[in-house]
Order: structure tokens, then sequence, then C-alpha cells
């Protein structure tokens, strides 16, 4: 098992922007949602990022492959990774908060630890994986609320569809393991926001119809945000992080989201959530904490 690099200044920095930056994501969501549809703004943000990150391709000289299996894979992890998670999540903040959904959608590296343990023979749980995944399936619990968990409203099938949205972000952390062996990630990132964009777009036409664009400035300003910031230039400051610092260092990145997206909410949006939303975090930060080890590895008996 390779060892844990270790974090830098600049690493620290740009993880916070990166977070600044997903974190700002539920509240352009929240602010989008009410002057467009679900499908719509998940197709505005999905193309209009690919149309950033084909630039970016354009401008590096880098070179997009025309296998169509390469591409039938883009679509895939395109589907898991942008279509269906972008939707729950939009679909889900139509009836709860910005913060709670950033909460829930911290499930996701919880929820990646399980998926890879069933995938991959180099990923097995551990009996810290274990503790680690408990804590946060604990959090979930608190989060959503014991009672929310017997009954179907519209606030608690919002709640589940965010958890949904993080199991499918789980698999395509899979998916890309598996499938995109060798390619650069910048390339990944252009075809998997192209082919999804090619699926999206079509649907929302048609459940939707064509979009009027008159919109106010705060929506523009949101949609500007999604597409351009929280999709194209996130993906490319992810891989920089990542090569930088590594994937356990990149666990701190969803422990930073969360507080940034409660923060947005309150003050943007006058928001409040309940003491077990933030109890439940409370119980999902321990949780990446214990997947991350290092607290673990320095409170434990020195050689």
């Amino acid at each position: 098992m390779n060892a844990q690099q270790s974090l830098t200044t600049r690493a620290w920095w740009e993880m916070a922007i990166l977070a600044l930056i997903w974190g700002g994501s539920f509240l352009s969501f929240a602010i989008v949602l009410r002057e467009i549809g679900v499908f719509t703004t998940v197709a505005a943000r999905i193309a209009g990022g690919a149309l950033a990150l084909w630039v970016y391709i354009f401008a590096r000289g880098l070179k997009m492959p025309r296998s169509l299996r390469i591409w039938g894979a883009f679509l895939v992890m395109g589907l898991l990774n942008n279509v269906i998670p972008f939707s729950l999540i939009a679909w889900g903040q139509l009836s709860i908060a910005s913060g709670l959904t950033s909460i829930l959608n911290a499930s996701t590296a919880v929820m990646g630890v399980l998926v890879a343990a069933v995938v991959f023979s180099d990923e097995r749980l551990t009996a810290r994986k274990t503790v680690g995944v408990l804590l946060g399936f604990v959090g979930v619990s608190v989060a959503i609320g014991l009672s929310a968990l017997l009954e179907f409203n519209p606030t608690s099938l919002a709640q589940l569809a965010i958890l949904g949205s993080s199991l499918s972000y789980a698999l395509s952390a899979a998916w890309a393991r598996v499938a995109f062996k060798g390619l650069p990630p910048q390339v990944a990132a252009a075809g998997m926001v192209t082919a999804s964009s090619l699926f999206i777009v079509p649907v929302a036409l048609w459940f939707e119809g064509v979009p009027t664009f008159d919109y106010t400035a705060a929506t523009w300003t949101a949609l500007v945000h999604l597409s351009v910031i929280a999709t194209a230039l996130a993906y490319l400051l992810y891989y920089r992080v990542l090569a930088m610092a590594g994937s356990g260092n990149l666990l701190l990145v969803t422990l930073l989201v969360a507080p940034v997206a409660i923060v947005l909410g309150a003050l943007v949006l006058g928001e409040e959530l309940p003491r077990r939303a933030y109890l439940g975090f409370g119980f999902l930060a321990a949780g990446l904490l214990v997947l991350d080890g290092r607290i673990l590895k320095r409170a434990g008996p020195r050689a």
C-alpha cells in the first residue's frame, strides 16, 4: 500500500478553493431551480461544462480518443458521475435545504469505500474502514432523522434521492478505475461531460421544452458558476490537487464542502437546519477522519 502523501501549503489552499467551489454549487442549484426545471438545470450545467473543457483541450493541444468503446465508457461515466447525481441533487433540493443536501452528499466517500470493497480485491474492508463506514451511516441516519426513515413524504424522498446521488458517485469512481486506465484525467473529464451532454440535453428538451433564456442576473450567475466553475474548472482543479496531495488527502475536501454550503445557505437563503443535521454531520466527519486514518496513526503507539 502506498504511503499517504503530505499536504503542502499550496495543496491546502487549492483544496480550500475546491471546497468553496463545490460548497457554492448547492447554493447555485437552489437559486437556479427557482426559475428553471430540474432537467434543464442539469443540462445547462453539463453542456456548459463540456464547452469550457473543450476550450481547455484545444488550448492544451490534447487529443481526444476516437474509439467507440472509449466513448461508450464516457457515456456510462457521464451517467453515473453527472446526469444521475446532478438530477437527484437538483430534485432533492426542491424539498430540502441546500445545507442538509451537502451534509447528506458527504456520504459519497463512505459509499465509495463500500463499493470499492465489493468490486476490487485490493480494497477489502479493514477494521478501521468498517468503523469509519458505520460512523458514516450513523451520521446519515441522525441527519435524516429516524422518523423520516419510516415514512415517505416529499422531504424523506428528497433525502433518499441525495443518498442515491452519493451511491451513483461511488459507482462512477469504481467505473473510472476500470475503464480509464492510462487516459489523461482532463481528457476523461471532457469525454465524460460531452457524452453526458448528448444524453441530457434531448431529455431536457423533451420533458421541459426549449428554455426561454429570460432569466434574472442571479440565475445567470448561478448557471455560470455551476457549469464553468463548479464543473469544468472544478474537475481540472480536482485532478491537480489529486496529483499534489493524493486520493487519501482529498477525503478532507468532503469535510470542507458541507460547512461552506451550510454557511452560504444560512447567509444567502436564510436556511435554518435542525440540530440533528449538525449532529449527523459530526458523526459523518468522524467517519471520514477514521477512513482517512491519520488521526488514529498519530494517536497510536509510536515505534
